[in-house]
């Protein structure tokens, strides 16, 4: 890490493609902190970004019935990987990376599709382990979309506009929330002994849910950044006091982990692939808003050549670093929007701060004791986090829709959309006798609900815009008002 990669080169940009700051920075972009003020900085990434890149596997592995070696695998594997991922998206190995203080991390996107996935191909008679085999199989080729579209992305901004990214946004968090209501009530462990939704499970997810909005409601920077951390750590010393921990099988995990590629092997299914391709074109989209938003808060170009060449590397990295975690048994990875957080707040957005965040996630990786403790965290604490996060990705959504203009066409575009695709999470059975082509494309909402709005924006005429929505208390006489 202490050998130079070239930076780009510097662009003397206009001032207007340089976003107005509110905030300084005590370190720009190339600038090299001192170690100590790096490592601190760094140990602030690494708190922001931790939970939303274990949870993935968590909620996957509990899904799945995982058993314990194999969940604490895959949950090191996510963080080494990500630790390997930071540091190609911060260093910008070739084209590859965008050069950014940009940390990666395990993608939420993907948790419908995987779970579906996976759980079918348990009941038809197969292991978890050949599931795994199948999953990272579609991640591994999937990884592909996003590598070959990063080097045509002022194409694929015409098909995907914000109104349609917003929306399969909106669905993956909406979608979600099914799953975190169903870890807060004790998840499926809780089922099979039932006390699923019981007092006590519904206490412990509500404590760490309140915990969360006490601390979004404080003006501390730092116990609103670690709301959620400081809500999962009281909810598990909470358990561990009522007893609901099992530490017995942390005594059995190696001193070190080491990865191992393949581990589970690789399979693949065409029909299960549609909704993977379809979501690495989304998450490269999602990407673009994340680095621009980087970009932004280290006072960096945010248009031109500059600004678009970090855009194609940062997106390529996003590809390249989800096929690496496909090889090394995890999900795919994403580039994190908590980092941009962390960054105003520090006023350091050197990318050398990413190298220490970088090595920090990989030598996490490699002890087993960090992915046991985590194991073993009860699931009504964890879905006491998850129903926010789920939540935020759903407000995301919402946000990305209000940047474009609402008029008619867009609202057809946004309704029919989240009616077809929430529709297939509410009544899966619909498409219970159908062709399993059918089946597995349509199974997740989020694939239905993308290809909806796609074909809708595609379908519809432009000159529906003509006229946008007024607004809502325009046209109401005093007479109307209560």
């Amino acid at each position: 890490m202490t050998t130079q990669n070239q930076p780009l080169p510097r662009e003397q940009a206009p001032s207007s493609d340089r976003p107005s700051s509110s905030f300084d920075l005590l370190y720009g972009l190339d600038d090299r902190p001192p170690v100590a003020e790096a490592i601190f900085v760094a140990f602030q990434h690494v708190l922001a970004s931790f939970v939303g890149i274990i949870t993935p596997p968590l909620i996957i592995g509990g899904a799945l019935g995982l058993e314990p070696a194999d969940m604490g695998y895959i949950i090191s594997m996510s963080l080494f990987v990500s630790g390997v991922a930071t540091f190609i998206q911060c260093k910008r190995l070739g084209p590859v990376g965008s050069g950014l203080l940009s940390l990666q991390g395990t993608s939420f996107a993907f948790l419908g599709p995987i779970i579906g996935v996976g759980t079918a191909t348990i009941a038809a008679g197969s292991s978890p382990q050949d599931a795994l085999a199948l999953i990272f199989g579609l991640c591994f080729f999937g990884a592909f979309v996003e590598i070959f579209l990063s080097r045509f992305l002022h194409l694929a901004s015409k098909v995907i506009t914000p109104v349609v990214s917003g929306t399969v946004v909106m669905i993956i968090g909406l979608s979600l929330i099914k799953t975190g209501i169903f870890s807060l009530a004790g998840g499926a462990i809780a089922v099979q002994n039932e006390t699923f939704g019981n007092w006590q499970n519904l206490g412990l997810g509500g404590l760490v849910l309140l915990i969360i909005v006490i601390m979004n409601m404080t003006g501390n920077r730092y116990l609103r950044m670690g709301a959620i951390a400081i809500g999962l750590g009281v909810g598990y010393i909470v358990s561990i006091a009522i007893g609901r921990v099992d530490f017995s099988s942390l005594s059995s995990l190696p001193f070190v982990r080491v990865p191992i590629p393949f581990h589970y092997g690789m399979s693949f299914n065409f029909t299960a692939f549609i909704p993977f391709m379809l979501l690495y074109f989304i998450t490269a989209i999602e990407t673009i808003g994340d680095l621009t938003a980087t970009s932004a808060v280290s006072r960096q170009p945010v248009k031109g050549s500059l600004y678009m060449r970090r855009i194609k590397g940062g997106v390529l990295g996003d590809g390249v670093n989800s096929l690496i975690a496909a090889v090394f048994n995890t999900f795919p990875n994403t580039t994190f929007s908590q980092n941009n957080g962390v960054i105003q707040m520090t006023g350091v957005g050197s990318r050398y701060v990413g190298f220490y965040v970088a090595g920090i996630f990989a030598l996490l990786g490699l002890l087993p004791i960090v992915a046991g403790l985590f194991q073993v965290l009860p699931q009504p604490v964890l879905g006491g986090a998850t129903i926010v996060m789920f939540g935020a990705i759903a407000v995301a959504g919402i946000n990305i829709i209000a940047s474009a203009e609402i008029n008619r066409r867009s609202l057809i575009i946004v309704a029919v959309s989240l009616a077809l695709g929430l529709g297939v999470v509410y009544s899966p059975e619909i498409l219970a006798d159908k062709h399993p082509l059918i089946k597995n494309v349509f199974s997740s909402g989020i694939s239905t609900g993308g290809l909806t709005a796609i074909l809708l924006n595609w379908l519809l005429p432009r000159n529906m815009e003509q006229g946008s929505l007024p607004p809502m208390d325009e046209g109401i006489t005093d007479e109307e008002t209560v």
